[in-house]
């Protein structure tokens, strides 16, 4: 994108498609983490206005049970955590956090930084495998949401994922506000997702007030075995038993 710019976006290839023309393709499925500041920059400086997006922070979200648990966004450090990846395998994942601590550490202010890191010819390496961490585990996260749970909540999660893609395009947007850490979700979207995502409690077949042979029919009266003789009439008797 340094040497490229705006080419990079629009030089057609073999099938007469630019790169733009794959990120504003509606059927075309394109995953991010949190779409709202990517959305905003690759349309600031480049026009493209995203379609088609899958928001992984917000499939995250919707898929907690509760109203209370949904009130504020995870990062993706977070979500992957309580996630546990099956790519990582073994120390995968302090790997992964290590590579990402290493990466911030070269660009944030607060540790010294700048974004300016981004554009060092050659990229330095602690840059390239923070920005690998960034990607690698999305298809996965993907996958694990949007297959594993109800579909019904997909809907709601395309609504908001557009929302915050057309928010990213105003003049006004604001790229650091202290609102991005809350969920968007209204008093009613709640209520569906907590229907959604209810699951009845399991039996506790501990609890002294279970009974496993009661079936609720206090009137049901034994009046001891039932044997052959019960159930087959005299007359057939002889001939069952006969010898």
């Amino acid at each position: 994108m340094l040497t490229l710019g705006a080419q990079a976006f629009n030089t057609a290839g073999a099938k007469r498609k630019t790169l733009k023309d794959i990120l504003q393709d509606e059927e075309i499925p394109k995953v991010f983490f949190d779409v709202r500041n990517d959305s905003d920059a690759l349309f600031a400086h480049f026009g493209v206005a995203l379609q088609g997006v899958e928001d992984v922070q917000l499939m995250e979200s919707a898929t907690r049970k509760t109203t209370a648990s949904r009130k504020f966004l995870n990062g993706l450090t977070k979500c992957v955590e309580n996630n546990v990846l099956e790519s990582f395998g073994g120390n995968g994942l302090a790997s992964w956090k290590l590579a990402k601590e290493k990466g911030e550490r070269l660009f944030m202010a607060k540790h010294g930084g700048s974004f300016d890191i981004f554009n060092k010819r050659p990229i330095p390496e602690d840059i390239i495998s923070y920005c690998v961490g960034d990607v690698q585990c999305l298809p996965e996260l993907r996958d694990r949401f949007w297959t594993s749970r109800a579909y019904r909540w997909q809907d709601l999660v395309g609504e908001e994922s557009k929302k915050r893609i057309a928010a990213s395009q105003r003049s006004d947007y604001q790229p650091h506000g202290q609102d991005r850490i809350m969920a968007p979700w209204s008093k009613e979207q709640n209520t569906v997702l907590d229907q959604w995502n209810y699951v009845p409690p399991p039996c506790n077949y501990f609890d002294e007030s279970f009974d496993p042979h009661d079936d609720g029919d206090d009137d049901w009266y034994d009046d001891g075995p039932t044997s052959c003789r019960d159930i087959i009439n005299d007359c057939d008797y002889d001939y069952y038993y006969s010898d």
